[in-house]
């Protein structure tokens, strides 16, 4: 992530690309499998340096917008971007939407989503998921890039899932709470466990076993909802109202 001068991230310059490529897409200047300039002559264009470049187009990989080929290039991804409508993150600003509720969807869909990864998921699949794994590893001093591979890995096991209308909701919900996750992870401590946590899991699903491929998916999602602060507030009954309680009990 390029940062300023007070070494502060600087998400204006992020913006400013992904808006920039919104705008190509929604023109129908870049449709979808297009491949979009070089690094060098993308970032003359937009008046911006290469590391900023990197950085937007880093987002919108990981929001699923861009695919990035390494030693290919840079491609927009199959299938309709969705920039121009309501995102569940929108929805979430007018009606109060809390992060915990998000990691509690998450945390049931993707539960199953690993079911159905490792009673399906193709030969493709389990390649792909041993590609990101790597990929953590080796982004282990970079948490924005580790990040992205978090978010890659997590989609291809909606994709091996074989539902589409899953991986649609997936892939919601995640969207939803990327922002928030770009912020914490620059806090991480725990990068390495994470990435062994995953390797666990694309063992899980590679060998078939889908009711460890649950247990493990599960369990990483309640060990990254506690690490990220998400966890749902304990309620509490007032001194008053358990006093009334007790005394309306039959003796």
């Amino acid at each position: 992530m390029p940062r300023n001068s007070q070494g502060e991230p600087d998400r204006h310059r992020t913006m400013q690309v992904v808006n920039h490529i919104r705008t190509l897409i929604e023109s129908g200047a870049l449709k979808p499998g297009d491949k979009i300039p070089p690094e060098r002559e993308f970032a003359r264009t937009l008046k911006i340096s290469r590391a900023s470049l990197r950085a937007g187009i880093g987002y919108l990989a990981a929001m699923g917008v861009m695919n990035v080929r390494h030693g290919v290039g840079t491609f927009v991804s199959d299938g309709p971007p969705e920039f121009g409508r309501a995102s569940l993150s929108f929805m979430g600003a007018l009606h109060g939407f809390q992060s915990w509720q998000l990691f509690e969807a998450r945390i049931i869909l993707e539960g199953n989503l690993a079911v159905l990864a490792a009673e399906r998921g193709k030969e493709e699949h389990h390649a792909a998921l041993a590609e990101e794994v790597a990929e953590m590893f080796a982004a282990m001093e970079s948490p924005a890039d580790y990040l992205i591979h978090d978010v890659l890995f997590h989609r291809i096991v909606s994709q091996a899932s074989g539902n589409p209308i899953l991986a649609a909701l997936m892939e919601t919900v995640t969207s939803s709470m990327y922002d928030k996750r770009r912020k914490t992870v620059e806090r991480a401590i725990d990068l390495r466990e994470s990435a062994q946590m995953h390797r666990e899991l694309y063992r899980a699903i590679r060998a078939r076993d889908a009711m460890e491929a649950r247990r493990l998916m599960e369990e990483h999602l309640h060990m990254a909802q506690a690490a990220q602060g998400m966890e749902r507030p304990v309620e509490r009954k007032s001194l008053s109202g358990a006093a009334r309680t007790k005394s309306s009990r039959p003796e």
